[in-house]
């Protein structure tokens, strides 16, 4: 990346809005270990030990939201559910509890959005960040830029999305 591209932390830091489209209903599945393995095995955080999930994530959301910014993340998911989808959505109270401002989408009520090909956080409707992932949802890199069309259309589709989507507390997993 160019010297003059921000990464990833320094576009968070400084940002006045961030928002965050996920479209896949896997990322990076480890049966084995992990807080996946662990909530398959029947963890689950609870609400009021927030020192058991406090992770470096939540603490950088409730800085940036803390400081002003808004942080807003929407998922496209198919229903019924994964597995995997319903880990996140048992755990997501705790990035509302940081800050973020979350909804969900069921997929075929996205059809008819333009939507772009990978997920992306869009800082401040300027900078996109795109996120790659394989086939088995394995993390392969990214890509920050500034790309006027990009962000246009990153903007265009958060919006039609989050327009449409249900907020974290109201959306029930059947």
């Amino acid at each position: 990346m160019p010297s003059n591209v921000p990464s990833f932390d320094e576009l968070i830091e400084s940002c006045h809005s961030a928002v965050h489209l996920e479209m896949r209903d896997s990322y990076a599945v480890d049966y084995e270990e992990g807080p996946f393995a662990d909530w398959r095995n029947g963890f689950r955080h609870h609400p009021a030990d927030r020192a058991s999930w406090w992770r470096p994530w939540l603490d950088l959301v409730a800085e940036t939201v803390g400081r002003g910014a808004e942080i807003r993340r929407a998922r496209i998911i198919s229903e019924p559910v994964s597995e995997y989808i319903r880990f996140e959505h048992s755990g997501t109270f705790t990035n509302v509890a940081a800050g973020e401002q979350v909804r969900w989408l069921p997929r075929r009520r996205a059809s008819d959005i333009a939507l772009p090909g990978n997920d992306f956080w869009l800082f401040d409707r300027r900078w996109v960040h795109w996120n790659h992932f394989d086939g088995d949802g394995q993390w392969t890199g990214e890509e920050i830029t500034d790309d006027p069309a990009a962000a246009a259309l990153c903007s265009s589709a958060f919006k039609a999305v989050w327009d449409r989507a249900t907020p974290h507390d109201e959306y029930k997993i059947q």
